[in-house]
């Protein structure tokens, strides 16, 4: 060991979570560790057979206001802060009669927990540690002479060290009190979280600086500092491509959502697996409460349709471009019954998602399908943000949602052609909600209610048009799939060409947001072919 070596002669314990503590306590007693602790820590200590001092015999003072002040004291934060490597602090210690500390082990009251449980609003508050929190940040801050430990996974090697007289060089107390700080952050950061949404801004408060003119905006979604935290819990097998590691994080408030899907068969979940079960289930739930099936390959749909039953949406959503359906994502908004299992069955699938399972489907799929990874999750998503890194910085936006204006068809303003008959108006609604989770440039075909041709991810919306007619009328034995359907585009067509070509392959209706500075020369278009053509003043781009 090196010089910055120091022996941890005094500890100081306080936690809130006793898992683990015996092998501390079993190095306190062999090593003769002097231990000063708290409250339950104590008791639990000295059960244990460590000869421990009370908190209260060092401060001279009693636990007081329900247990809020117990630690918060000059002889147990001097103790802690005291750099023993200057002089003076020793001078001063020796002074006031303090003794330094060599050890602190603390964790938290479990304020995540608390919330998650559905506490009330007072009982959520006594969870928010005051004393813990400062004695970590006491410690790590002080990490030139104290090792602070904060993680139970690293008891052992505390209790090894403790025992063996060596303690912590200071580069390794110098990384105990990193993960400290991050500890302390993440604490304080799920304690926003939560008061954010619990204590809003209320409209009388307006500070002076701000003006009438000024936009709102929805402080919840976009605060003015990003201080959210999520816990690491599963380490993936690699990311994108195998030369990259990856990891899942979840929300230590939220026990919901896609992330907390559970996992009923199948191999380990990828990270595409999830980016594509994740746009899978979002674009199912696009169309609650009818039942849909949603088939997504490389975060794109290659297959959606709605149907009376969930086999029946399947199996149309499966027909739209079957070779692309391999090895692909199914997601269901419906209990997945015996009937679809059958006819997942001869399909290579990777991942699929429900919200239930009927017991014979699941023991099909479990039994005949053991790589499938089988999913469920119990209700539908509530994402109101989405987040996007780019280097160095976030892009934060409030989640598209088939929410806006010119999503209900009532506001569609008829710029060609004829009324849209009640059969073609719920095709055309079909296709514009299914537009939502197309990847732009975007255009999609469709006909009862479901898929039969998609263009995405072009750099132009000629070359989607272009591939939304190709798959329709390439992937389907023969069959003309674009005579008589319906089209949706995601934004406006900046020429009549795009158009063009879903009028010449026998699109009978189109609905796009419009607003380009050539609209008139493309509804012209559909005019002169007698084509039904809305508008709805909303797009929905996706990238």
């Amino acid at each position: 060991m090196s010089s910055t070596t120091r022996p941890i002669k005094r500890a100081l314990v306080s936690v809130f979570h006793k898992e683990g503590i015996e092998v501390l306590a079993q190095a306190f007693v062999s090593a003769g560790t002097e231990v000063v602790s708290t409250g339950s820590t104590a008791k639990k200590l000295a059960e244990l057979g460590v000869n421990v001092t009370p908190v209260e015999q060092v401060t001279g003072f009693p636990e007081c206001l329900d247990g809020r002040v117990k630690t918060l004291d000059p002889h147990i934060h001097a103790g802690i802060l005291a750099d023993m490597t200057n002089p003076d602090h020793a001078e001063q210690l020796e002074k006031f009669g303090i003794k330094p500390f060599d050890l602190v082990v603390v964790n938290l009251y479990p304020f995540a927990d608390t919330v998650r449980s559905g506490a009330n609003e007072a009982d959520t508050i006594e969870k928010i540690d005051i004393g813990g929190p400062s004695m970590v940040r006491g410690a790590a801050k002080n990490s030139a002479t104290v090792a602070i430990v904060t993680d139970p996974a690293d008891y052992a090697l505390v209790a090894e060290r403790v025992e063996n007289g060596n303690g912590f060089t200071l580069e390794e107390r110098r990384y105990l009190a990193a993960k400290a700080f991050a500890h302390t952050a993440a604490y304080d950061a799920t304690i926003i979280e939560w008061a954010r949404k619990q204590w809003p801004k209320p409209e009388s408060f307006v500070p002076a600086s701000e003006t009438q003119d000024e936009t709102p905006i929805d402080e919840q979604l976009f605060p003015s500092t990003f201080t959210e935290t999520w816990d690491r819990t599963h380490v993936l097998r690699y990311g994108e491509n195998p030369h990259q590691q990856a990891a899942l994080y979840l929300d230590p408030l939220n026990q919901h959502g896609f992330a907390h899907a559970e996992q009923l068969g199948g191999k380990p979940m990828s990270y595409n697996n999830y980016v594509d079960a994740d746009a899978a289930w979002r674009a199912v739930w696009d169309f609650a409460p009818s039942i849909a099936v949603a088939v997504v390959k490389h975060n794109n749909p290659c297959g959606l349709a709605l149907g009376a039953t969930v086999a029946e949406a399947h199996k149309k959503a499966h027909a739209c471009d079957p070779m692309s359906a391999y090895g692909g994502v199914i997601a269901a908004n419906s209990t997945v019954t015996l009937e679809m299992a059958e006819g997942v069955r001869p399909i290579f699938t990777e991942v699929i998602v429900a919200p239930d399972y009927e017991p014979a489907a699941l023991e099909l799929l479990q039994t005949k399908k053991k790589n499938l990874r089988i999913l469920k999750v119990s209700e539908p998503p509530r994402a109101k943000r989405q987040i996007r890194q780019i280097d160095g910085g976030l892009l934060v936006q409030s989640t598209d949602l088939i929410n806006a204006v010119g999503d209900d068809p009532n506001a569609w303003k008829l710029v060609s052609g004829e009324p849209a008959d009640d059969k073609t108006i719920q095709d055309l609604v079909f296709a514009w909600r299914a537009i939502r989770c197309v990847k732009s440039n975007a255009i999609l075909v469709a006909h009862d209610q479901a898929t039969v041709g998609i263009g995405m991810g072009q750099v132009n919306r000629v070359d989607s048009c272009n591939l939304a007619v190709e798959r329709a009328n390439t992937l389907a034995d023969g069959a003309n799939r674009t005579k008589g359907s319906v089209a949706a585009s995601d934004a406006f067509f900046p020429f009549a060409d795009g158009a063009e070509i879903l009028i010449n392959a026998g699109v009978r209706a189109i609905v796009q947001p419009g607003g380009s500075i050539r609209d008139e020369e493309v509804f012209e278009a559909a005019r002169k072919a007698n084509v039904t053509m809305y508008v709805t003043g909303t797009r929905h781009f996706f990238h």
